[in-house]
């Protein structure tokens, strides 16, 4: 089965596909998840003699983006779900990213056709919004699922949630969930943060910072239990599926078309339980990013 950037190497002539002289540069958002992810492509970029500038924390969602498309990164890691906020004037269908197959086949098409931006094939994670309350409140107030906590809060229940300003904006953000489960926040109930890293925002919820009881998570946050807090379960599947991959300018992959053969099969190992052990070791246990993610290259054989 060809992924689509096969089908962008088809493209090419013969004379421009050989790599050439220069480096790749690396960017990432400025979660943890970021912090893991960047230099796990550039340490394998590197191991197979690829130069590579690192720019790892490039920004949140857009700014990275926009580093992207302007040319001022090479490659960064996305997730299939964002595709509606990052590819601009195409209509993708309803329900098409809460069937992962469809979602990055249709996602990659379109950037491909729109931006000449890649997607290599994604990993099987999903990295997917969530809330996250304090195991004290779960277990006093039986909160363990989202219709609960709709039932807690359109009681008049003391509720404020510590979320990024994306997180509020976006369709598939906290409007989804209020949508599917009746509820609505007032703006006195919404603690924002700039940036979209749930290791801030959970962090405030722990410590119940300006009254936070409740924190924007991902499903791929190891650091929960560590925090006192508890994930509640998504049972009406309010929210799209966002897997990882790697977005790469059509014009660096021709340069580089051994990008895809190296990657992927990094890509390939990284599972929702996967990441949230990886993401565990930067938040909980201390570890810098690039260290835990040369640790799993080398476990995995990826690094010698």
């Amino acid at each position: 089965m060809k992924t689509w950037a096969t089908a962008a190497l088809l493209l090419l002539p013969a004379s421009v596909m050989a790599a050439t002289e220069g480096a790749i540069t690396v960017g990432s958002k400025i979660d943890t998840e970021g912090a893991l992810l960047c230099p796990l492509v550039s340490l394998a970029l590197k191991a197979h003699g690829i130069k590579v500038v690192e720019k790892c924390g490039t920004g949140a969602t857009q700014v990275v983006r926009k580093a992207l498309l302007a040319g001022e990164i090479d490659v960064y890691p996305e997730y299939t779900g964002n595709a509606p906020y990052l590819i601009k004037n195409v209509r993708f269908e309803p329900g098409t990213f809460r069937d992962p197959a469809r979602g990055y086949a249709a996602g990659a098409a379109a950037d491909l056709a729109q931006n000449r931006i890649v997607w290599l094939k994604p990993a099987p994670a999903n990295v997917t919004y969530g809330f996250a309350i304090p195991a004290k409140l779960s277990a006093a107030a039986g909160i363990t699922s989202l219709p609960q906590l709709a039932t807690y809060i359109n009681a008049g229940k003391p509720f404020k949630v510590v979320v990024s300003q994306e997180f509020v904006d976006r369709a598939d953000g906290l409007k989804a969930f209020e949508h599917a489960y009746g509820f609505k926040l007032t703006p006195s109930q919404l603690i924002i943060l700039p940036g979209g890293n749930t290791a801030q925002t959970e962090s405030a919820a722990a410590r119940g910072t300006s009254g936070a009881n409740a924190a924007m998570s991902y499903s791929t946050d190891g650091q929960l239990a560590a925090m006192g807090l508890v994930g509640l379960n998504d049972t009406g599947a309010a929210a799209d599926i966002y897997q990882p991959l790697l977005t790469i300018r059509s014009e660096t992959l021709k340069k580089y078309p051994s990008v895809p053969a190296i990657v992927e099969p990094i890509f390939a190992t990284l599972d929702t339980a996967t990441l949230s052990r990886l993401n565990a070791r930067i938040v909980v246990g201390g570890e810098p990013g690039t260290k835990v993610a040369e640790k799993y290259l080398r476990e995995k054989g990826f690094l010698k």
